[in-house]
């Protein structure tokens, strides 16, 4: 199954017989004390400056979230959109908790956008469905529903099973879905990664859809995490996951790596621009 994307001149597929895609996590203020206070001041330098770096680093979608307290962030998150899309030509990812949020950055964008994200909870699949309908974008499925973020890989699946079929019943084509694994810190639940993989070999053998994962909440709260960080990525990968939410400049030359191992890269010609690309900087 794949699942096709688009920016103003590229569209991009995700999955069977594709490479593994990087989503670029950098354009989000969480955690970025100088991105947050250039957003809070309008000042969109560092944004486009995040774009670029991005994707000279092989991003090939890029998440935006401006999700910042005291700012208008439906009039910042469409400003945000535009400049992206005048800065690169990849497909963007319009993150944000809010739906009319999630509205604005539609309407900013050219292309086939994805939605981050719809989960299984009640007011999300009533609000966020119908923009993906509408806009014909892709969605994100996290899987999380009214009573938790579950913690076994069967509730997980009926989750997924869930956010589907709410999706296809309002005519969006399964190919548009791309479920979230949910992978939590290790440190704190050390099954988290052996659940988390589980539930990625499940949803491509059970749904057939693409799996996608914020790959670096395995390691939150340990030391050295860039090691676990792309152990976990070679091993998601493994198990069926096909596009990862990442600091892209960290995480491909392990990816590059465990799809060269995976067969994905015919006689080594990915791996091999990535190292030359590395040696030359």
């Amino acid at each position: 199954m794949k699942t096709r994307l688009a920016g103003a001149t590229k569209e991009i597929f995700i999955g069977d017989g594709q490479p593994t895609r990087l989503i670029g996590e950098r354009i989000n203020p969480s955690g970025k004390r100088k991105l947050s206070e250039a957003l809070k001041a309008g000042q969109l330098d560092l944004v486009r400056e995040e774009a670029l770096a991005q994707v000279q680093a092989g991003a090939d979608i890029l998440d935006i979230n401006v999700n910042l307290f005291g700012v208008d962030d439906k009039k910042l998150l469409s400003e945000v959109v535009h400049l992206v899309m005048e800065t690169v030509d990849v497909p963007i990812c319009i993150d944000s908790p809010h739906p009319e949020t999630i509205e604005a950055g539609l309407k900013a964008c050219s292309g086939k956008p994805l939605i981050n994200s719809v989960t299984g909870e009640k007011h999300s699949l009533e609000t966020i469905l119908p923009l993906v309908k509408q806009y014909g974008a892709a969605v994100i499925g996290l899987l999380q529903d009214d009573q938790s973020i579950p913690t076994t890989p069967d509730r997980r699946l009926a989750v997924a099973h869930h956010v589907i079929e709410r999706a296809e019943a309002l005519g969006i084509p399964r190919e548009d879905i791309v479920i979230d694994a949910l992978v939590m810190a290790v440190g704190a639940d050390p099954q988290s990664g052996s659940v988390t993989l589980e539930t990625i070999r499940r949803i491509r053998a059970e749904l057939g859809v693409n799996v996608v994962l914020g790959a670096s909440n395995i390691s939150f709260g340990l030391p050295d995490r860039e090691v676990l960080n792309n152990a976990f990525v070679a091993l998601a990968l493994g198990a069926g996951a096909t596009c990862l939410i990442v600091d892209v400049s960290k995480v491909r030359p392990a990816v590059l790596a465990a799809d060269l191992a995976l067969g994905r890269d015919d006689y080594a010609r990915r791996y091999i621009a990535g190292y030359r690309q590395r040696a030359a900087r």
